[in-house]
């Protein structure tokens, strides 16, 4: 007999859903980090993320020819990123160099890695 993953009754915790809801509710961060995640299930930003924590930061040439893309998009990309607080930049006289954010971005990333390879390994 296969096991069902949805409840069998309607039971709910009335505490315990109003109290979730309220904090949902009164958190203003929601949508952004709504949006972080948005920016990141793109497959050439998660590429571009995944390289600068690899290393402390590329000029967007590199990221275009690590991606395999035209520098206008890498640029594109990474402007993307960096709107939406991920990545930063610094200008050193014709070449643009990136990198993350700071630690909490990096960290953020090499747990979703180290989480598929638990996932994959499990399946």
């Amino acid at each position: 007999m296969k096991e069902r993953d949805v409840c069998e009754i309607n039971c709910v915790d009335s505490e315990k859903t109003a109290r979730v809801q309220q904090q949902l509710e009164n958190s203003s961060h929601i949508l952004e980090v709504t949006k972080l995640f948005k920016a990141l299930s793109d497959e050439t930003r998660m590429k571009i993320a995944y390289a600068l924590t690899l290393e402390d930061e590329l000029c967007v040439c590199d990221v275009a020819h690590i991606v395999g893309a035209t520098t206008a998009t890498a640029s594109h990309h990474l402007r993307h990123l960096k709107s939406l607080g991920l990545a930063k930049y610094r200008k050193e006289g014709k070449l643009v160099y990136y990198s993350l954010d700071d630690d909490h971005v990096k960290q953020l990333i090499h747990i979703a890695f180290e989480h598929q390879v638990e996932v994959m390994d499990r399946g």
